[in-house]
C-alpha cells in the first residue's frame, strides 16, 4: 500500500467566479515593451503583463459580498448613508472617533501632514514610505528614521523588524525640542522594510514616550490587519486573540490614523483619515472640502464607501488573512529554497528580492533592483517593482541618490487574484533570471521626474 501523506494540501478559501483572461507574450515583444516603458515596470501597459505583482494597491479582487453593497451606493452629495455605514465600521474595528473619507490614502498623508507640521519640523519614523515622506517635505518637514538597524539589514531574523528604535526617538526629541516634533509616524506591516511588522510591546513603549512628552502618534494603518496576523504569530500572549481585537489594541494606542483602502480593506479606490482629536477632524474635514470632496464622501462614490466598509469586515477574518499572507510565504520560501537572496523573515504582503546580492556586480547609482524587476519581466512577463535607490529619490540639501541601504524588488501578491500554481510560475521566473544573473546590465536615467520618481522616470542601458 502506498505511503499516505502526512501533511494536508492548502488551497484558497474562496472559489471563482468570474475570469479575466491574461496572454502569454515572446521574449521578443516583451522586450520591446521595456525598451518604449524606458525600462519602467510603471510604464508598461498592464494588457502586455502576464502576471502582474507591481503592488497590491487596489489590485484585490472584490467578495460577491462587496459587488452587491456596491448595487447599494447612495450617491447622494451630501449624507450618503454609505459614509455613515463606513463610519460605523471604523470606529467598531479601528476605535478612531472622527472619520474623514478621502480617494486614497496619500490625499489623507496630505492633509494631516499640512494641517500639523510647520516649517523646520521633525518627523521620527519607523522608516519612509515614498508618498508619506513627500508630503511631509511638502509641508516643511523633515523625516527622521528610527526604526530599529535590524530593519536595514535584509538577512536579520528579527521577527519584528519594523519596531521603533527607542532611544534613537528619545536623542531626536531632546536634541530637536518636543515642540518640533509634531507626531510620531508610526506604520503597521512596514512596506519599504519588506512588509515587516511592528509587536505591540514596542508600541506599547512608544505610547509612553509619546505620553511623557505630549507628542501623538499617526499610525499608517493600511496593512494594520496583516500585521495583526504576525503579531498572533509570532509575540507571546496573543496567540488566543482575534485578528480584531489585535487590530483594536494597535489604534488604541495611537491618536489617528490615515488608511489607504485599497490594501486591507479589498477594494480598488478609496482611503480615509481617522482621528480622535475633535479640533484636529474640524480643521480636515474643512480641508478635505477643497481637496477631495464633500465631508460625507471626499473623493469617493457612495457605493465605493461600501465596498471599504464591508472590505473592511472582511479584511479582519482569520482563515482570509491567513490564506492571503500564507501566499506569500509560500512563494517567499520556493525561492529561498534556490538559495536565492530576499528579505527574511518573509513579511505581510510581498517577496522582497535582495538586489544587492542577486547582483553584486552593479552598483547602486546603476540601480541593481530597477534593473532586475526590468530584466524578470523580459524573461518571464512577471512583473515587479523596484524599491531601492530609485524609489529612495535624491536628498534635497545635497542632490545626490540617498543610496538607501535596502535595495530591493518587490514582488507585492494581490489580494484574491492569482493561485498557487502562479506563484510557482513567478518562482521559476526568477530562477530563470537569477541563474543567467552574471549578463544583466545597469542602467541610467534619460527622464527623471522632480518628485517620486520611481512612478514615471525612464532609463536606458549602461553600454
Amino acid at each position: 500500500m502506498a505511503e499516505r501523506p502526512t501533511k494536508k494540501s492548502w488551497a484558497e478559501p474562496f472559489k471563482i467566479k468570474v475570469v479575466e483572461p491574461i496572454k502569454m507574450t515572446t521574449r521578443d515583444y516583451r522586450l520591446k515593451c521595456i525598451e518604449e516603458a524606458g525600462y519602467n515596470t510603471f510604464l508598461l501597459k498592464s494588457e502586455d503583463v502576464y502576471i502582474d505583482l507591481l503592488t497590491d494597491s487596489g489590485t484585490s479582487a472584490m467578495s460577491d459580498h462587496q459587488w452587491a453593497g456596491m448595487m447599494l451606493g447612495d450617491e447622494a452629495y451630501a449624507g450618503s448613508r454609505n459614509f455613515y455605514h463606513l463610519e460605523d465600521v471604523i470606529r467598531k474595528y479601528y476605535g478612531y472617533k472622527w472619520i474623514v473619507p478621502t480617494h486614497q490614502g496619500r490625499a489623507a498623508e496630505h492633509i494631516i501632514s499640512q494641517i500639523l507640521i510647520k516649517d523646520g519640523d521633525y518627523i521620527p519614523g519607523n522608516m519612509y514610505f515614498t508618498t508619506t515622506r513627500l508630503h511631509q517635505e511638502l509641508a516643511g518637514g523633515n523625516f527622521v528614521d528610527v526604526i530599529i538597524d535590524e530593519a536595514h539589514d535584509p538577512t536579520n531574523e528579527h521577527p519584528f523588524k519594523a519596531d521603533i528604535d527607542l532611544q534613537k526617538l528619545e536623542d531626536l526629541i531632546k536634541k530637536v525640542g518636543a515642540e518640533k516634533v509634531p507626531y510620531i509616524s508610526m506604520a503597521t506591516a512596514v512596506n519599504m522594510a519588506g512588509g515587516q511588522p511592528i509587536s505591540l510591546g514596542n508600541l506599547k513603549e512608544v505610547r509612553e514616550m509619546s505620553h511623557k512628552y505630549g507628542i501623538p502618534i499617526i499610525h499608517d494603518a493600511t496593512r494594520v490587519a496583516e500585521n495583526a496576523y504576525l503579531i498572533k504569530e509570532r509575540e507571546p500572549g496573543y496567540q488566543d486573540k482575534t485578528i480584531a481585537e489585535i487590530i483594536r489594541e494597535i489604534c488604541d494606542l495611537t491618536d489617528g490614523c490615515t488608511m489607504s483602502a485599497k490594501k486591507d480593506c479589498l477594494v480598488n479606490i478609496g482611503g480615509f483619515l481617522a482621528v480622535n482629536d475633535e479640533e484636529l477632524y474640524k480643521k480636515a474635514q474643512n480641508m478635505v472640502v477643497v481637496y477631495e470632496g464633500l465631508h460625507t464622501y471626499g473623493g469617493m462614490a457612495g457605493r465605493d464607501m461600501e465596498a471599504v466598509a464591508r472590505g473592511l469586515e472582511e479584511s479582519v477574518e482569520y482563515e482570509h488573512i491567513k490564506a492571503r499572507i500564507g501566499q506569500v510565504q509560500y512563494l517567499g520560501e520556493k525561492v529561498l529554497g534556490w538559495d536565492i537572496p530576499i528579505i527574511v523573515p518573509i513579511g505581510t504582503h510581498g517577496v522582497f528580492l535582495d538586489a544587492r546580492r542577486f547582483l553584486p556586480h552593479i552598483d547602486q547609482d546603476e540601480f541593481p533592483a530597477q534593473t532586475l524587476a526590468a530584466q524578470i519581466f523580459v524573461e518571464s512577463g512577471v512583473r515587479s517593482m523596484e524599491r531601492g535607490n530609485v524609489s529612495a529619490g535624491r536628498d534635497p540639501r545635497t542632490g545626490k541618490n540617498r543610496r538607501p541601504a535596502l535595495e530591493l524588488v518587490r514582488l507585492t501578491v494581490p489580494r484574491r487574484v492569482y493561485t498557487q500554481a502562479h506563484m510557482d510560475v513567478t518562482a521559476e521566473a526568477i530562477l530563470e533570471v537569477f541563474d543567467n544573473r552574471d549578463k544583466v546590465k545597469g542602467l541610467k536615467f534619460t527622464y527623471e521626474p522632480e518628485y517620486l520618481r520611481f512612478f514615471q522616470a525612464r532609463f536606458e542601458p549602461i553600454t
